[in-house]
């Protein structure tokens, strides 16, 4: 597609089911000069971006007769994002479903207006969306993206409070060292966080650090994730392809979850440790690799090895040095640095304009007790930037839950969110300990692991 002339008429999209919404927006966007097109199902929303440059698309969640779910729209955004990841879409909803909102924004959305919408509003979002396009797309947002790729990457490990002191003197010690290292604490709580910090102080700063979460690999495939595969191994691999050592080979392997590796996989993990040498699946060739190994878990690896469900051998060779993370409940001196943070990072990327926190929000957050750690709080301020009405984010922004929760009516909530709930109570009550949430949960570390995942808690 050509890109859009910055002198030219803005064109816009507007996709809705409704002729009377199509109209009331036609006639409402037409003394703005906007060049208006309108499509009323999802697939010739699909077909026109294919067709044409827009500056902005306008669109309603919901299509089909009856139809409140929103999964229409969201399918829909994903689709625009695919096609062109730099058109601002903007998401029409009804207050009622702010939560749909936020998932949309989530998934790509700019931003959204209620319906019914209130004219000032609608059009200033549609000039700031406009202007950003243009912007952002006679640079092909590369500079920026790039920035944002790197400091994702870059995730610094912030902190100043006592209980955090030992943390970092051990980035500062041991980063610069071949040790293998192995990091504890709750979920959430930031041990990925350190890993990138440790490798970032030690001299293979230079090559990759690869992330492999061993609760969220199949079994079946866990062998090919690690050591790779050649073409033919099993029904499923047409070409070959390289495993996680071999991608980390003069870098730092980071095995997260490392305590919900099979126990019959463990022997062979062990014996890559020991002499850096391993055979793909489906080859009798062995391959060398000089691979630091960093390792995470939550779960009282003590405990699973008494149990029988851990190699005390492999233990050993991970646990050169430990690094235990605090909870954030027990490190609330960082709680502001934290959320201040996050604040600037989530403001860049959803180019929002707010100062801060006020006295009522700061003061909730050093309150709770955060069962999600580092990770509830940054979604957490998250989600205040894309609700915040203010200059500043406000208690009520920040959606947290009081401290004595009534159980929800669970009529009223749908499967996954009964699900979601159930979980984040559980992990709660358990502190974070997903062994023990999983057993009383009646899941497998895995399963829950996929949970997780998929909650985003």
């Amino acid at each position: 597609m050509t890109e859009p002339n910055s002198h030219s008429v803005a064109r816009i999209l507007i996709g809705d089911d409704q002729p009377d919404v199509l109209k009331a927006l036609r006639l409402l966007t037409k003394p703005e000069g906007y060049q208006v097109e309108t499509a009323s199902s999802p697939a010739d929303v699909v077909e026109a971006v294919k067709d044409h440059d827009f500056d902005a698309v306008l669109i309603d969640l919901n299509y089909a007769r009856g139809s409140t779910s929103g999964e229409e729209g969201l399918d829909l955004l994903s689709r625009l994002q695919r096609i062109d990841s730099t058109l601002p879409v903007i998401v029409m909803t009804a207050w009622s479903s702010v939560e749909l909102a936020v998932e949309a924004m989530r998934r790509g959305a700019k931003d959204f207006v209620s319906k019914p919408w209130k004219n000032e509003r609608l059009l200033a979002v549609l000039r700031t969306q406009i202007e950003l396009s243009r912007a952002l797309r006679s640079q092909r947002q590369l500079e920026e993206e790039n920035v944002l790729l790197r400091d994702e990457a870059r995730r610094p490990f912030i902190g100043k409070s006592q209980a955090i002191g030992p943390v970092l003197d051990a980035i500062t010690r041991v980063g610069p060292s071949e040790a293998n290292v192995l990091i504890t604490g709750e979920n959430g709580s930031g041990k990925g966080v350190v890993a990138q910090a440790l490798h970032a102080a030690s001299a293979r700063k230079g090559k990759p650090l690869v992330t492999v979460n061993t609760g969220s690999i199949p079994e079946a495939v866990f062998e090919s994730e690690l050591f790779g595969h050649v073409a033919g191994a099993f029904t499923d691999a047409k070409s070959d392809r390289l495993g996680r050592f071999k991608l980390a080979d003069g870098g730092t392997l980071f095995l997260d979850e490392i305590a919900t590796i099979p126990t019959n996989l463990q022997a062979k993990l062990l014996r890559v440790l020991e002499n850096g040498q391993f055979e793909p699946v489906g080859s009798s060739k062995t391959y060398s690799v000089d691979v630091r190994i960093l390792s995470a878990t939550n779960a009282d690896l003590d405990q699973e090895i008494a149990d029988g469900r851990f190699r005390q051998d492999l233990l050993y060779r991970l646990n050169t040095v430990v690094v235990r993370i605090p909870p954030l409940r027990d490190r609330k001196d960082d709680i502001p640095l934290l959320a201040m943070h996050f604040l600037r990072r989530h403001l860049i990327r959803y180019r929002k304009h707010l100062t801060g926190f006020d006295s009522a929000a700061m003061h909730r957050m050093l309150n709770y007790r955060w069962p999600g750690n580092v990770r509830e709080l940054d979604h957490t301020v998250e989600r205040a930037v894309l609700m915040a009405h203010e200059d500043v984010v406000q208690e009520g922004d920040l959606a947290l839950e009081p401290k004595s929760e009534e159980a929800p009516r669970l009529e009223e909530m749908t499967l996954e969110g009964i699900e979601r709930w159930l979980i984040r109570k559980t992990i709660s009550r358990f502190g974070g300990d997903v062994s023990k949430t999983a057993k009383a949960l009646g899941l497998s570390r895995s399963a829950l692991y996929r949970r997780l995942e998929k909650h985003q808690l």
